[in-house]
């Protein structure tokens, strides 16, 4: 007989009329639970990727079920094959359309198939979203979830004393999967963590940028200082770097002199990606952010311009916030912390009355606001140096 390549690359399923469908046997010692010797349904596409996915999260549910009922367990997947509920001994009603696989199975295919090349933090975030989940309402199937489990979430959250954005961007996470799951295996089930109000405004501080006479006094004191910390600090004070950009460079970005002009290359890293794809970009040096450049390239041969936090595969941008954020904190106000430096780099050039285009292109701000930004090459590093020097403090 004459087999398909495609449909043999397709596992536990066969074809007919164009469409794939799932089969396994109920394994000889199991049977007597089933009202069928076999399993077999349509897996509803006739796409082989979409097949071997929904295949594969079918047969991982079986095997799983399977394994826990040779020593007790509790629901019974593709429940609409059998016979009854040994558990519970009811008749069952369910299909496994209906319920979908386990949100813990979900977020497995999640990260295989959305993970790739994407930072740590991608399934850091992602697993401390389920983590919450599990621990307010379980880890349930996917069909198996309702609006109260969203309303209960969304309590359980802000008692944990997170705030309105957080939380937002917990259930973000959690609609995404959802999607997902839905678009991927063909459920028929409906997300219940959408439409699920709350303020997300709750316990949110609001970032205000540093004041000139605060910059004046963390520049000099950078200067006094004169070490590798602080010219991470100035660096970042004349330019609005995310602190992970500027923690995570290596010499060779950094260019002094060239036809005159300094700037910083702002590029993805293996152990430093970038925030989004507009954050590629290069940057001018002015002012005391040039000095802290020129410091760099004077004392350093290692390679990283900030070595002490590119000791591991991933730049410790967290480890260089918590001591540089104390740092400023003792030296200027107390409501003072790196990341402050980037909003002030949206007031101090409108302070000169500098284009907005121009400011998001030297911050790599999102263009996506505006289709027009998105035309054309954008202002040349002439242009930039000209406006941003106007910003430096003296």
């Amino acid at each position: 007989m004459v087999v398909d390549l495609v449909e043999a690359q397709v596992p536990y399923s066969f074809k007919k009329r164009g469409y794939f469908y799932f089969i396994r046997h109920v394994p000889s010692d199991l049977v007597h639970h089933y009202a069928s010797k076999k399993i077999s349904y349509s897996l509803r596409t006739k796409s082989p990727r979409l097949a071997t996915t929904r295949s594969l999260i079918a047969a991982v549910q079986l095997d799983e079920y399977w394994d826990k009922l040779r020593g007790g367990s509790e629901q019974i997947p593709q429940q609409h094959f059998a016979a009854t509920d040994p558990i519970h001994s009811i008749r069952v009603r369910r299909s496994a359309v209906d319920v979908g696989p386990l949100m813990s199975d979900t977020i497995k295919l999640y990260l295989r198939r959305k993970g790739n090349n994407r930072p740590k933090t991608f399934e850091t975030s992602l697993n401390r979203a389920c983590k919450y989940l599990y621990e307010t309402c379980g880890d349930k199937h996917l069909g198996d979830y309702i609006k109260k489990d969203a309303t209960t979430f969304r309590d359980a959250l802000f008692e944990r004393g997170l705030n309105g954005g957080s939380v937002g961007r917990i259930f973000g996470t959690i609609k995404s999967i959802f999607t997902f799951a839905i678009n991927e295996s063909g459920l028929t089930i409906n997300t219940p963590f959408i439409n699920v109000y709350f303020d997300k405004k709750v316990g949110v501080q609001l970032r205000k940028p540093i004041s000139i006479d605060d910059i004046k006094v963390i520049q000099r004191a950078c200067v006094d200082r004169d070490d590798e910390m602080r010219w991470l600090v100035g660096l970042v004070s004349d330019t609005g770097l995310r602190l992970a950009e500027g923690a995570g460079l290596l010499i060779d970005d950094i260019h002094l002199d060239v036809a005159g002009l300094s700037y910083i290359e702002i590029k993805p890293h293996p152990w430093r990606r970038l925030k989004t794809e507009s954050s590629a970009r290069i940057v001018p040096l002015v002012g005391v952010s040039l000095w802290a450049a020129q410091r760099i390239i004077e004392e350093n041969d290692n390679g990283f311009a900030f070595p002490r936090y590119n000791q591991d595969e991933a730049t410790s941008a967290n480890s260089a916030s918590a001591a540089l954020n104390k740092w400023i904190k003792a030296t200027a106000s107390d409501s003072c912390t790196m990341h402050s430096f980037r909003h002030s780099m949206r007031d101090r050039p409108r302070a000169v009355e500098c284009p907005t285009e121009l400011v998001d292109q030297i911050g790599g701000w999102s263009k996506s606001g505006n289709i027009g930004q998105s035309y054309g090459s954008g202002y040349s590093l002439e242009m930039m140096h000209k406006w941003l020097a106007k910003t430096i403090i003296e």
